[in-house]
């Protein structure tokens, strides 16, 4: 069968430092018709690089320097024909759509999304305006935009992220394409409307027999939906094979690395993850024997020796780019497998309570006009019950919006809650001044999202960590400061040598480090991590949770574990809290909350978190869930998810059910338990 389409030999440099650095190495893939493939690897491996180069969308200071790239229909390599030639612009968009990461830099704000789309459709369709109106009405309600006709005139930033990324889809399906390219296309979502997102893909694609390039980090993606995976690793394709195969028997030490630092929702709660250790290496000094030898556990003296292995088949249909033969690799497997694992003692939580949390409210106020005036409260949290147990991890977990962060934000007292308290310690700070909470400042920590941007880029890596060893007044002098910064770089397993670097020059692994250190640096009780790890890569992810557990037994630490990740959650929780539009809907041990889910909000969240394995995948029971999470500002009567949930009565529909004791440790507000 003629494949639909193919890349041979792709090699695309970057002229930095008056050197030229090759991040694409010698990429050949192919796709067929109906096909959905997936290319995964860690950040910098050159899956976006392989998809812009086969598009010619590489700006300067970067070129595609060779290769070729076939489509079927026409014999031509479509890379001799110029980046802004005719031919390129009729392949853009016409036969092959993408969709970025990002909607909202995607979109024009000042455009309405419906001329948007309507453009593309006139300029790859050639129809007229009433034609490709038409087309584009048909296309928001083919992804499920509410309102289609009216929302036409609506501008993107007058959609939510999903909704965005939902029009992103529209706009890239719209002109019939042959190809869909979805670079890394839900990694800013949800995991619901991820879930969604995805599916809706794959019914358009096969629907329409459109074949789909998926692009991303998240194995469990591809687990679910793509039928071929492409691994990559420092610019190049180190294994390709169909998807149970790759999953059931992978070749290449790299993706057993990979799969072995993911945690998933079938683990084990004890599980261990071992984490690549080291980073990808430099692309302007990667080395020309294997690139991935210096973090291999399989290594051999000719892996060094040797020219960068070649992809070849291993058995039919099964390419790996590795120079061990299969009985070297069952060798040294069995001696991995017999490595004494070191392993975080286990959180010694006792029944003393760090922190106590009753009908706490945050309300925000609503103005309007040029007088400002107050029309209403957008009610971000309502009353919130929950307690951690000191040297316990509790997990929240929840969509965004549904107030997790506003909530960590009111402990930590960054916001003054309008009703209820939060005892810490024995003390109620819930309603403290400035100058009361003082005290109590260096007894909450927080780690924030991201890692860069939380960070003072012009402040060094010392002044950072040891900024608040001064403010609170915890060293005596210059001699002791310089210690106990050292120290803290110890702790979160960075060489003090470090310490008079700037942010920009760690890497994003490091920089969590950093962010770990500086909520230590005040000696803490407990920590707050606000998706502490959503930002980072696989293999650094293992690596920050393996830190965060061994911290915590160490230094008995209580943590307030904020994510949308329910695979980490349940890695690294005793206990998780599910909030759902600014209420708890079920609180439980972390065992019993996913072997006895009780609210139909959790059962939904559960199910659309991928696991990473397509057989584990194909038996799962599927919680579809419908529509989006609704505006605070516009949040319906009764229970909260009763409009999304198809086990909802009329009673849902007029009241809101309390959190009550179901047993077990286990609390939820649903009436379908005895309310």
């Amino acid at each position: 069968m003629e494949h639909l389409l193919e890349l041979r030999n792709i090699e695309t440099c970057f002229k930095t430092d008056g050197q030229l650095v090759k991040a694409v190495d010698n990429v050949t893939m192919y796709l067929d018709p109906g096909e959905i493939i997936g290319i995964v690897g860690e950040s910098g491996s050159g899956k976006s690089v392989t998809m812009m180069s086969m598009l010619q969308l590489i700006g300067s200071p970067g070129k595609v320097t060779g290769g070729e790239v076939y489509i079927r229909g026409n014999e031509k390599n479509m890379l001799e024909y110029g980046p802004n030639s005719e031919e390129m612009r009729h392949m853009r968009g016409g036969k092959i759509s993408m969709i970025f990461q990002e909607p909202m830099t995607s979109l024009n704000p000042v455009l309405t999304i419906g001329y948007q789309i309507q453009e593309n459709i006139m300029e790859h369709l050639k129809v007229d305006r009433e034609e490709a109106k038409k087309r584009a009405i048909e296309m928001l309600k083919l992804v499920n935009i509410p309102d289609p006709q009216e929302r036409f005139d609506y501008y993107p930033q007058q959609f939510s992220g999903g909704m965005r990324q939902r029009i992103m889809i529209a706009m890239a399906m719209s002109s019939e394409p042959e190809i869909l390219v979805a670079d890394e296309a839900t990694t800013a979502l949800d995991v619901t409307t991820q879930a969604q997102l995805l599916e809706m893909i794959r019914d358009i694609a096969k629907k329409t027999n459109t074949s789909v390039i998926i692009v991303t980090h998240n194995l469990g993606i591809v687990a679910r939906f793509a039928e071929r995976i492409y691994v990559m690793y420092s610019g190049s394709v180190v294994e390709m094979t169909d998807t149970k195969r790759l999953f059931a028997d992978p070749e290449h030490p790299y993706t057993r690395a990979l799969l072995r630092a993911i945690p998933r929702l079938d683990d084990p709660k004890d599980r261990i993850l071992i984490p690549i250790e080291g980073l990808p290496p430099n692309p302007a000094s990667r080395p020309e024997f294997c690139p991935f030898y210096e973090r291999c556990e399989y290594r051999m003296n000719r892996c060094r020796e040797c020219s960068k292995p070649a992809l070849q088949e291993i058995v039919k249909g099964h390419f790996a780019a590795c120079h061990l033969s299969e009985e070297e690799k069952k060798i040294k497997a069995e001696e991995i497998a017999a490595k004494k694992i070191k392993k975080a003692p286990a959180s010694k939580a006792g029944e003393e309570i760090c922190l106590d949390v009753k009908n706490v409210r945050k309300y925000f106020p609503i103005y309007k006009g040029m007088v400002r005036k107050k029309i209403g409260d957008v009610k971000a949290i309502e009353d919130i019950d929950f307690y951690v147990r000191k040297g316990e991890t509790l997990g929240i977990v929840g969509e965004s919006g549904c107030g997790k962060t506003t909530l960590a934000r009111c402990i930590m007292r960054v916001y003054k809650p309008e009703e209820g308290s939060i005892v810490f310690n024995g003390t109620d700070i819930a309603g403290f001044s400035d100058r009361q909470m003082y005290p109590f400042r260096k007894k909450i920590s927080m780690i924030f999202q991201d890692p860069f941007s939380s960070l003072d880029p012009r402040q060094t890596a010392e002044s950072i960590v040891g900024e608040s060893l001064i403010l609170h007044k915890l060293v005596k002098n210059r001699e002791e400061y310089g210690k106990r910064v050292d120290e803290l770089f110890r702790i979160v397993g960075l060489d003090p040598a470090l310490k008079y670097r700037v942010p920009h020059e760690f890497s994003g692994g490091q920089r969590q480090r950093l962010g770990i250190a500086r909520a230590l640096s005040s000696q803490p009780d407990l920590i707050l991590c606000d998706e502490p790890i959503s930002a980072l890569d696989v293999s650094i992810q293992a690596q920050i949770i393996n830190l965060l557990e061994e911290l915590q037994s160490k230094l008995g630490l209580t943590y307030l574990f904020i994510a949308h990740d329910l695979a980490v959650v349940k890695h690294i929780s005793s206990r998780i809290l599910v909030m759902y539009l600014g209420r708890v809907v079920e609180i439980a041990d972390c065992e019993e909350l996913y072997s006895n889910t009780l609210h139909p909000y959790t059962r939904t969240l559960l199910s659309a978190v991928p696991v990473a394995d397509p057989l584990v995948e194909e038996t799962r029971e599927r919680v579809p869930i419908r529509g989006e999470v609704p505006s605070l500002t516009n949040r319906p009567e009764g229970c909260p998810f009763h409009n999304r949930c198809d086990k909802a009565s009329e009673r849902c529909r007029r009241e809101i059910p309390r959190l009550l004791d179901a047993g077990g440790n286990h609390q939820v507000a649903c009436f379908l338990y005895n309310q």
